[in-house]
């Protein structure tokens, strides 16, 4: 096939001023809320650091240099050179160093394995941001009225159950708000800082990094583990590069270098600026710069800008497992299309009901974001690595940079990436185990799901009958089936060969239509494919045509469309009927695979999404029949 994606022009004028306000809520909005958390944390208790000013500009000066390097340089500048055809997100980055991109083969395994697992800690992150980002919004109830207190739980949850609820009705409709609602609150924030750098300026000497060094020297292993807290400052880093796709490179950037990254660091040296001045207010930096009377509107503000980070968070997961299945990762679920304008806003709602689930009980279980921060790290900094490493292996097999660049470059970023993992992987015991578990458990569903395929389609192959071959057959029979007017739509995993249904239909009741279709659907490791470049179709003899029809991996199949618009099938949506397969999977353990692997296999076969609904094949027109494999 040609090159079969939409090519995209790079925004400009007013159009690159409103993808760029529209960045700020769906991609900034998870690192753009850690200043409520992330400083407070750094001087917890369970650091045991002392509150000196030498450690405050240290601090400060290991978060202004984490953001350069991880978010300015890393991801903005290299990652997000790794695109898929204009998407990014790990399940991107994963399909590019697929085997048929591979320069050698044996990188395959490893490749592939990195990207699931890194896709897979997504699940936990997805679970964790919105309980800390909304909790630690609310907690400042507590500072404004202490007698508040027993209140914060109970609003927490309120709102995650509101926000999930909502999420069938799309974010369509509040898509329009998340920009500027987002802006001012870096507006605020960036304020909030600037009024406390102004008391205090000598707090910029923080831009030193020779305050980072001598923190190190200072504090020795205390100092190491509290980049720990130091990390939250870059947790939005894999949003970044996920949300590519939806509005490229150029108005990430310039947000980024021009509103966010700004905002940010006044905020953080403001909240530096207060606790040289009022050691004291370690307590809560954030909440304690703002002023009596705004205490409640910052607190409302704070929590909208959770929510939309909340929000950004539960769409990517939305979009991770649509990748995932298109990719054959994971079994066929319901998506829903919310906007009929932006192909990226789904709603899956197994995935929404399962976050929903695991966010309220991490917010009951932790009690406090200061808890759920020992949680919060583990997952996204061995995701960071990965990305890392996959970024590595894209550099030098698919580009073919010089060697000895690419072991440079990665040795930097792996040192910086190793030194914040090592410092989060101590947390395991405090909470740092749930994304763990919860990667674990994803990682072992979509390698299940897609070694059982595998499989099922030997299985199913070993009794395959060349398509060509039943043609010549069926025409030099003495006794040929009844032909049956009107059109047949048989659905196959393999166009070359004879469709199990067609085969049952045939033996039991004799007959074949008078036009018969044979339909293979290809998801290609692209983002989108070209409407004209949708199908291949080949006609074949006796009234039987080829078809193969070519979706991207972010895109929804709709098999009666795609056939309705190809001008030489000349179908008639009333007289044409849908034909397939379904598979009854019997684990026997007779292939390989672990005995528990088989029945988790058919567990998840069972509950996948008929393909009816997968590929909106009308309920009315449709037949299937059943096959029994054993396995």
């Amino acid at each position: 096939m040609a090159d079969p994606v939409h090519t995209k022009t790079e925004p400009n004028g007013r159009y690159l001023i409103a993808l760029s306000v529209a960045a700020l809520g769906v991609v900034f909005g998870d690192i753009g809320t850690s200043p409520l958390y992330a400083v407070r944390e750094a001087f917890g208790e369970h650091y045991g650091l002392a509150l000196t000013e030498a450690n405050v500009l240290g601090v400060l000066s290991l978060i202004f240099w984490s953001l350069v390097v991880v978010i300015s340089l890393k991801y903005l500048t290299l990652v997000m050179r790794a695109d898929n055809h204009g998407e990014g997100g790990i399940m991107a980055l994963t399909a590019l160093v697929m085997p048929s991109k591979l320069r050698r083969g044996h990188w395959r395994y490893l490749a592939v394995m990195l990207g699931l697992f890194g896709a897979s800690l997504l699940y936990g992150d997805g679970m964790i941001t919105p309980a800390i980002s909304v909790l630690s919004a609310v907690e400042g109830l507590e500072v404004a009225a202490p007698r508040l207190e027993p209140f914060v739980i109970p609003v927490t949850v309120g709102i995650l159950l509101a926000l999930f609820l909502f999420q069938s009705r799309g974010t369509q409709r509040v898509g329009g708000l998340f920009g500027p609602v987002t802006l001012i609150w870096f507006t605020a924030i960036a304020a909030l800082g600037l009024a406390q750098i102004v008391r205090n300026p000598y707090v910029l000497t923080a831009l030193n990094p020779y305050h980072a060094v001598h923190f190190f020297t200072a504090n020795g292993a205390t100092g190491f583990w509290v980049l720990g807290s130091v990390f939250l400052v870059v947790t939005g880093g894999e949003a970044l590069y996920a949300d590519m796709g939806h509005f490229g490179r150029t108005p990430i950037r310039l947000t980024w270098f021009f509103v966010v990254l700004p905002a940010l660091l006044l905020n953080y040296f403001g909240q530096g600026a207060l606790l040289l001045a009022n050691p004291a207010a370690v307590e809560n930096p954030f909440y304690l710069m703002v002023p009596g009377w705004a205490t409640y509107p910052m607190i409302a503000l704070a929590t909208a800008a959770t929510i939309i980070a909340s929000q950004a968070v539960i769409s990517g997961s939305f979009s991770l497992t649509r990748q995932a299945m298109r990719l054959g990762f994971l079994p066929r679920m319901t998506v829903v299309q919310t906007s009929s304008q932006e192909i990226g806003q789904v709603y899956i709602p197994t995935i929404n009901w399962i976050l929903m689930f695991a966010t309220v009980g991490l917010v009951l279980g932790f009690g406090s974001s200061s808890r759920l921060a020992a949680a919060y790290g583990v997952g996204v900094t061995t995701d960071m690595v990965f990305t890392t490493l996959l970024f590595a292996v894209v550099a030098w097999s698919l580009w073919k940079w010089p060697r000895w660049a690419v072991a440079l470059l990665t040795l930097v970023l792996l040192g910086v990436d190793l030194s914040f993992w090592a410092a989060n992987i101590v947390k395991v015991p405090q909470g740092g185990w749930f994304p763990l578990v919860v990667g674990a458990v994803m990682l072992v569903v979509m390698t299940t799901w897609h070694q059982g395929r595998a499989l099922l389609s030997s299985v199913l192959q070993k009794d395959a009958f060349p398509l060509e071959r039943f043609l010549e057959t069926l025409a030099a029979s003495k006794n040929p089936p009844t032909r049956v007017p009107g059109t047949a739509v048989y659905l196959t995993r393999n166009p070359d060969v004879v469709p199990p249904a067609l085969l049952s239909n045939l033996r039991y009741n004799h007959a074949v239509h008078e036009n018969v279709i044979v339909v293979s659907v290809e998801t290609e490791e692209i983002p989108r494919v070209l409407g004209s470049l949708r199908a291949e179709v080949r006609a074949l003899d006796l009234g039987f045509t080829r078809v193969v029809l070519h979706y991207g991996f972010m895109e929804h199949p709709n098999v009666p469309v795609a056939l309705y618009d190809i001008a030489e099938l000349e179908l008639d949506p009333d007289n044409t009927y849908f034909v397939l397969g379904r598979e009854i999977v019997l684990p026997e353990g007779k292939l390989g695979m672990p005995r528990w692997r088989e029945q988790l296999f058919a567990v998840l076969q069972r509950n996948a999404l008929p393909a009816t609904a997968f590929f909106d094949l009308p309920p009315a027109q449709t037949f299937e029949v059943g096959h029994l494999i054993r396995l």
